[in-house]
């Protein structure tokens, strides 16, 4: 191939791929506009700061974001040990061929693609019914934490298995142990797969509604501990635009105050890695 056809297609790849990604830039930015010119007039700090009134017409949503926040905090708590060490065990303790990391894998590949109303209906039945949570914050939470474990534990297993091996094997010749290896060298060099995977399961978790309407419920009150019934943002504007009629600005307001959760989420989650990455390099 000459020089001119490697510039040609050069130049048509990046073309391509910058029409992609302006696209999806369009696509979010059009998104985010409709939201903020439906929802902005309704905004206000007393919709932040009151709860619902005239089942959600009026009011505001702020023990809605006491439940969302409830039950995020449990999926993250639970999942990130879980989705930490399990990713740890099938990167640095099994090699990739073996018969439990394939089973295993496989495994976490289904499970990340069952829809979430399959999640919903065994969360109800083991959390619910068999542990008998009822329908609870905590069973909410511990459902979303088997829905977005499958992505954590993969994101990261890849992040732990794209680590070059002269880090494991400089670290053996030093004679450093295999657990300070893992602390002192390995895991800070992943974070940012730790990150983009807590990112993505905090994402699917914060915007589920088909799995918590069988395990948290659409009770919109205040809770007053995790065995209350709870209310998600996500299954505040589903009840808003489908079972209420006149709801829609209130929901379009739900629903720009959860973009916004999401972005800020995100920017937290990414400067806390950049942060933390950083401080270890200067302390190294």
């Amino acid at each position: 191939m000459d020089k001119h056809s490697l510039f040609t297609y050069d130049m048509l790849s990046t073309t391509i791929i910058w029409t992609v990604a302006g696209l999806l830039g369009c696509l979010f930015f059009w998104l985010l506009g409709d939201l903020m010119r439906q929802g902005i007039p309704h905004l206000s700090w007393e919709f932040i700061s009151e709860p619902p009134a005239n089942a959600g017409r009026s009011g505001g949503i702020t023990s809605i974001l006491v439940s969302t926040g409830l039950i995020l905090l449990i999926c993250m708590v639970v999942a990130l040990p879980i989705g930490l060490g399990t990713a740890i065990f099938l990167s640095e303790y099994t090699a990739e061929t073996h018969p439990l990391a394939t089973f295993t894998g496989r495994s976490l590949d289904v499970l990340a693609s069952v829809p979430s109303i399959v999640f919903g209906l065994f969360g109800n039945a083991f959390f619910c019914q068999l542990l008998g949570l009822g329908f609870s914050i905590l069973s909410g939470g511990l459902t979303l934490a088997c829905m977005v474990l499958p992505i954590l534990v993969r994101t990261t297993e890849q992040g732990f298995r794209a680590l070059p091996l002269e880090y494991r094997t400089s670290a053996a010749a030093l004679g450093l142990s295999k657990r300070a290896t893992l602390i002192h060298l390995l895991l800070p060099a992943a974070i940012p797969a730790l990150v983009v995977g807590f990112i993505l399961g905090l994402g699917r978790a914060i915007a589920e509604t088909a799995a918590l309407i069988f395990t948290s419920g659409y009770v919109s009150r205040m809770p007053t501990s995790l065995f209350d019934s709870g209310r998600t943002l996500s299954i505040h504007i589903y009840d808003l635009s489908m079972n209420v009629p006149g709801g829609d600005q209130a929901a379009y307001a739900t629903a720009l105050v959860l973009i916004l959760c999401v972005l800020t989420l995100n920017s937290l989650a990414q400067w806390m890695a950049k942060h933390w990455t950083y401080t270890r390099r200067m302390n190294i």
